[in-house]
This record gives structure tokens, sequence and C-alpha cells, in this order.
């Protein structure tokens, strides 16, 4: 499962800001986080919230595309079944309730 992020560095706060949806019906998560883009530790910040947020390992995240830029694609490895169902069931929540 890929995971597709717009990130805001060095931010008052770590937290998933939006879900948005693209035209093409592709959902955006706007994260921001307080590390700077530097030595892939905004990288790591982003993992770690969202991994907090979907309640799955770190190791189970991980950016494939889009490591120097605002605009990420994350994949969700590991146990993918048990991590796609939980994080599809975040999307679902989050986006029916307009956030």
């Amino acid at each position: 499962m890929k995971v597709f992020v717009r990130v805001t560095p060095n931010a008052g706060a770590d937290r998933i800001e939006d879900v948005m949806r693209s035209a093409d019906g592709r959902a955006w998560l706007k994260v921001r986080v307080r590390a700077v883009p530097d030595k892939g530790l905004a990288n790591k910040a982003v993992i770690a919230v969202l991994a907090k947020a979907w309640r799955v390992p770190k190791s189970s995240l991980g950016v494939i595309a889009g490591a120097t830029d605002r605009n990420k694609t994350l994949q969700v490895g590991g146990d993918v079944e048990g991590a796609e169902m939980k994080i599809s069931r975040w999307f679902d929540a989050h986006i029916a309730d307009g956030r």
C-alpha cells in the first residue's frame, strides 16, 4: 500500500493536519513536523507521527519516493495486511469527518 504525504518541516508541533483528495481521487495527507529537513530527520518524524496515529510499528513504513522533497510517497510493509486495514479504517474515518 502506498500513502502520499505533503510535509511541512520546522512546524510548531508534530501532527497530521488534513486529508486532501487530488483531482485524480488520490488521498494526500498534510503532515507537520517540528524536525528540520536535514539528514532525514523530517522523514523520520513523519514516519513516527503516522505510525503513532495508525498504531503500526515505525518499521512498517518507509519513504520510497520524495526523500528530499515536500511531497513523499510512503510504502506500508511488514505485516501488510494488518497495517493496511488499520490505515484504511483511519482514512475512512478522517475523510468521513471532513478532516
